[in-house]
C-alpha cells in the first residue's frame, strides 16, 4: 500500500474516534458506519484486510494492552464462566451456526458450513472492551466479557482450522481435531509461561526507559511468533504473558511505567480505531466478489446467519449461568449470586469484530462459497457491531443493572492510602534515625507535609464541595497548582526568548514541570 493513503487511513480514523468521544455512540460504531459511508466516496482507494497483516500484526498490541489493562485476579476469580464462554460457546456457535447455514443455503456443504460457523463464533476483543469500557458496566460482568474475548479468538481460529481441513478434504477425523484443539491451547499457554518470567525479569534489568519501552512494544509480536512456530496458539501466548506483565507491573522503574503507559495508550487508540474503520471499508471488496448470490437471496442468508449467531449465544448463555448454579453447592457459596438480568447484557454483547473478517479474508481460493463466506461474515460483523452496539446502552437502562458504587470505591482507596501513609511515615521516622540521612527539620517536615497530602487528598473527595463551582477540596487544590505551574512555564519561555536561558535550559526546567504536572493529573485520573 502506498504511503499516502495509509496516512489518510490513520488520520481520518483518529479523527472520527476523537470526535466520538463528545458523543454517547461508542467509537467503535461511528468508524464503522464513517467507513460504510468513505467506501463509496470518489477517491478513496481499496482497503483490503490482509489476514497476514491482521492477525500476526495487529492482533497482538490489540490483545497485549487488553490483557495488561486487565486484572488477573478478576479473571482468576471469574475463570469458569470465562471458560465456558471462550471455549464451550465458541465450539456450540461454530456447529449451531454452521448448521443454520447448511440448512438455508442451497449447495453449501455441512464442512463448508461449519468453517463459516468457526469465522463468525468469536467475539471481538477489542469491541468488547471498547463498548463495556464507554458504558460503565458492572464490574463483573466487563471483567467476563474481556477475560472472554481475550482466549475465544484461539479457540475459534483452531476450529477454523478443523473445519477448513474437512472443507477441502484432508480432515483427519475428530481424533486430528481434538489433537490439533490442545497442542494450539495447552502449546500456547506453554509458549506463554515459558516466556513471561525471563522477560519480566528483562525488564526488571533494564534501566534505560527507552528500551525498555522499546522491548515492551516487541513483547507482543515475540510471544505471538514463538507460538505460532511450533504451531501453538499465539493468541493464548499472548495474553498469558501480558496478565503476567500487567500483575507484576509494579515492579518496573516508574520511568518506564509512565512512558509505556504513554506509548501503549497511542498504540491502541491507533489500531483501534483503523481496525473498525477498516470493517466498514470492505463493503466495496466484498460485495464485488459475491456473484450468483447477489440480491435478496444474500440478503436472506445473511439475516438467517445474524440471527443465529444471536440465538445461538443466548441459547448458550443462559443454561451456562444458571446449570452450574443448580448442581454445584461449592459454585453457588463461591460465587456471587445473580438473576436473569446479567446474562440478558452477557448474551446481548457479543460484537463481532475485525479478527472473524481476518479469518474469513484467509479462507483460500479453493473453498466452495469463499465469497459468500466473506459477505456472511461481513454482515454478521456489521449486524452484530451496529444493531447490538446501538441498542446495548438502552437495554441496560430499562434493565437498571446496580452501578458501580463509586463512593465506596473512594472509601476503599482513602482507606488504602491511610494504611500505605501509615507505613511511609514510619518508615520515614526510622530512616531518620540513621546520621546517614539526616535532614534539617523544614525539609524533614517537607517530607511529612507531602505525605499527609496524599493521605487527605482521597479522603477529602468525599468531603463537601464548593458551591460555586462543585468542586472538592482537593480538586481545587489540584486545578490551583496547574494554575501556578503554567505560571511558571510562561515566566521560563520568557526567559529563554529574552536569551537569559538557553534552549536546553528551558527543556529541563519544563521537563520538571511537566512531571509535577502528570503527577498531579495521576492523582485526579
Amino acid at each position: 500500500m502506498e504511503v499516502l493513503p495509509l496516512v489518510a487511513l490513520v488520520a481520518g480514523s483518529a479523527a472520527v474516534a476523537g470526535a466520538a468521544r463528545r458523543t454517547p455512540v461508542p467509537a467503535p460504531l461511528l468508524l464503522v458506519a464513517a467507513g460504510l459511508f468513505a467506501g463509496y466516496l470518489p477517491g478513496v482507494p481499496s482497503y483490503t484486510l490482509d489476514p497476514h497483516i491482521v492477525l500476526p500484526l495487529l492482533l497482538p498490541p490489540l490483545l497485549h494492552t487488553a490483557a495488561v489493562d486487565s486484572s488477573y485476579l478478576d479473571l482468576r476469580t471469574n475463570i469458569r464462566p470465562i471458560a465456558l464462554l471462550s471455549v464451550g460457546y465458541v465450539l456450540f456457535a461454530t456447529l449451531a451456526v454452521g448448521y443454520a447455514a447448511y440448512l438455508v443455503v442451497p449447495g453449501l456443504s455441512l464442512p463448508v458450513a461449519l468453517v463459516l460457523g468457526a469465522v463468525v463464533a468469536p467475539p471481538d476483543a477489542v469491541a468488547a472492551t471498547a463498548i463495556a469500557r464507554k458504558l460503565g458496566l458492572p464490574n463483573r460482568i466487563t471483567t467476563i466479557l474481556q477475560g472472554e474475548s481475550l482466549v475465544n479468538d484461539a479457540t475459534a481460529i483452531t476450529a477454523y482450522k478443523v473445519a477448513l481441513a474437512a472443507a477441502v478434504g484432508v480432515s483427519a477425523g475428530w481424533a486430528g481435531g481434538i489433537a490439533e484443539f490442545l497442542l494450539a491451547s495447552v502449546g500456547g499457554i506453554g509458549v506463554g509461561l515459558l516466556l513471561m518470567v525471563p522477560i519480566h525479569q528483562l525488564r526488571k534489568r533494564l534501566k534505560e526507559p527507552l528500551l525498555q519501552n522499546t522491548l515492551s512494544l516487541l513483547i507482543p509480536f515475540v510471544a505471538y511468533a514463538a507460538a505460532e512456530r511450533v504451531h501453538a496458539s499465539g493468541v493464548l501466548a499472548v495474553v498469558v504473558v501480558a496478565l503476567y506483565l500487567g500483575h507484576r507491573n509494579w515492579q518496573v522503574d516508574f520511568a518506564t511505567r509512565l512512558q509505556e503507559e504513554a506509548v501503549w495508550k497511542v498504540v491502541a487508540f491507533v489500531l483501534e480505531s483503523v481496525v473498525f474503520a477498516l470493517i466498514g471499508l470492505q463493503l466495496p471488496v466484498v460485495l464485488k466478489g459475491l456473484g450468483e448470490y447477489e440480491g435478496a437471496a444474500a440478503a436472506g442468508y445473511a439475516v438467517v446467519v445474524f440471527l443465529a449467531v444471536v440465538a445461538s449465544r443466548f441459547l448458550w448463555v443462559f443454561p451456562a449461568t444458571f446449570m452450574p448454579r443448580w448442581m454445584s453447592e461449592r459454585i453457588r457459596t463461591r460465587e456471587p449470586d445473580t438473576d436473569w438480568k446479567a446474562p440478558v447484557v452477557v448474551g446481548w454483547a457479543g460484537m463481532r469484530g475485525v479478527v472473524s473478517l481476518a479469518i474469513a479474508f484467509s479462507v483460500p481460493m479453493p473453498v466452495p462459497h469463499r465469497n459468500l463466506i466473506l459477505f456472511l461474515t461481513f454482515t454478521t460483523v456489521i449486524g452484530t457491531l451496529v444493531v447490538q452496539g446501538l441498542t446495548l446502552p438502552p437495554l441496560i437502562k430499562v434493565l437498571r443493572l446496580p452501578p458501580r458504587d463509586l463512593q465506596a470505591e473512594t472509601l476503599a482507596e482513602a482507606q488504602a492510602q491511610s494504611e500505605a501513609s501509615r507505613a511511609a511515615d514510619e518508615r520515614l521516622t526510622e530512616l531518620l534515625e540513621s546520621p546517614a540521612n539526616q535532614l534539617p527539620p523544614p525539609l524533614a517536615d517537607r517530607l511529612r507535609t507531602v505525605l499527609e497530602r496524599r493521605r487527605n487528598a482521597v479522603w477529602e473527595r468525599l468531603g463537601e464541595v464548593n458551591p460555586v463551582t462543585g468542586e472538592s477540596a482537593d480538586e481545587i487544590y489540584r486545578r490551583l497548582a496547574r494554575e501556578m505551574i503554567e505560571a511558571e512555564r510562561e515566566v521560563f519561555v520568557s526567559l529563554r526568548d529574552a536569551r537569559r536561558i538557553d534552549d536546553e535550559m528551558l527543556r529541563g526546567l519544563l521537563r520538571r514541570l511537566d512531571l509535577e504536572e502528570a503527577a498531579a493529573y495521576r492523582e485526579e485520573t
